[in-house]
């Protein structure tokens, strides 16, 4: 039997489950790490040069420990921060996870454009550089949100939210008042936001397009590692908290991995 790459993937908590979501439909054959930086948790509370420290030397325990063939980095805020001192200090493939704007900007009618993300995110200079290169004539709003990645992570763990705390930091996307001239699509510019996907579609003062960068994720992780292993169906996966703490999570986590057991 050919052994099947490893893969893991990182983020802050579990907003990058809605990434490893779309990896695992586009390889099966893989098996998977996912490690969430809970005692980290938020990254938008700590500085540029913290989460830099944090992360790069914890990367290199993580591979050491699990011997990854490709790293996801599903975490805007890790992202535009940290990839290039990854790719500068290890080998293997780093995928990350930037704000969809291009595509946003691409198919955008009324070239009004909302970036919903983290207020470090929609701040950082990465972030105003894909702009000022693909916003294609369009007007962007940039939406610091300060509570939506903690909302989503009490949503998914089973704490009840309130339509009032997610309609609160949805609204600023929203401008323009003539359905011809007002934001026509938001991008989800912080992993966690898909987790509410659903709520913040019923929450929206108008319909809107969602951009959620994890497809394109997947299909750039399937083409890294080339072909499918052959001779297995499914390998297994692993959760891991830097906090040591048990996730106590398996029902809730078991589509997210495709269906299999998390260990």
């Amino acid at each position: 039997m050919t052994n099947s790459s490893t893969i893991l993937v990182f983020d802050s908590g579990l907003g990058g489950l809605t990434v490893l979501r779309e990896v695992v439909a586009a390889r099966p054959d893989a098996h998977y790490v996912y490690v969430a930086d809970d005692a980290f948790f938020p990254y938008g509370h700590h500085s540029e040069d913290e989460i830099i420290a944090r992360v790069v030397p914890l990367m290199g325990e993580l591979i050491g420990a699990h011997d990854p063939d490709l790293v996801v980095i599903a975490c805007n805020t890790a992202s535009t921060l940290v990839l290039s001192h990854l790719r500068a200090a290890y080998s293997l493939p780093f995928v990350g996870t930037v704000p969809a704007i291009k595509p946003a900007c691409a198919q955008s009618k009324t070239r009004r454009v909302s970036v919903l993300g983290t207020k470090g995110t929609v701040k950082r200079e990465y972030t105003k550089a894909l702009i000022r290169d693909f916003a294609q004539g369009c007007e962007v709003t940039l939406v610091g949100s300060p509570e939506l990645a903690s909302l989503a992570e009490a949503e998914l763990s089973g704490t009840s939210v309130s339509d009032d705390a997610i309609r609160a930091e949805l609204a600023p996307c929203f401008v323009g008042e003539a359905m011809g001239a007002r934001t026509d699509t938001v991008v989800l510019a912080c992993t966690h936001y898909p987790l509410l996907l659903d709520r913040l579609k019923k929450l929206a003062p108008w319909p809107v397009d969602w951009i959620d960068p994890a497809p394109a994720i997947a299909r750039r992780v399937s083409d890294l590692l080339g072909a499918r292993s052959t001779g297995i169906v499914q390998s297994g996966a692993e959760m891991i908290f830097t906090s040591n703490r048990a996730h106590g999570l398996s029902a809730t986590l078991t589509p997210f991995f495709g269906g299999r057991a998390v260990a």
